[in-house]
């Protein structure tokens, strides 16, 4: 993508999803001329069992795959608060992925810079 020139709209958004089994979830779906700010990201373990899981980076639409959390555990009951602010470009996706059967919450917080 490249630098935006022109003006566009920053707007702080949430997303909510609720993770049962082992498919992908995408936690942002990015979009061409798009920048992504993740703020923070909320794991919560509902069910009380203690569960592994992925976050990652599919770069191209799905293409290529880069590793931001892996084979990390939440505790029963327990929350995982992720932090550190990463920035997705365009059609980049941010991806969760448990290792198993499960019952989790997640809140995503970030900024979405629109250039369209």
């Amino acid at each position: 993508m490249a630098i935006p020139s022109g003006s566009g709209t920053e707007v702080l958004k949430n997303a909510l999803f609720t993770v049962t089994d082992t498919t992908e979830a995408k936690l942002i779906d990015g979009v061409a001329n798009h920048v992504y700010t993740v703020i923070s990201i909320s794991v919560c373990e509902t069910a009380g069992a203690a569960e592994i899981f992925n976050l990652f980076i599919a770069d191209d639409g799905g293409a290529t795959d880069y590793e931001i959390l892996s084979d990390t555990s939440v505790n029963a009951n327990k929350t995982f608060i992720f932090n550190d602010r990463v920035v997705l470009t365009g059609t980049d996706e941010l991806i969760f992925k448990s290792n198993a059967t499960c019952d989790i919450d997640i809140v995503v917080s970030y900024i979405d810079q629109d250039w369209s």
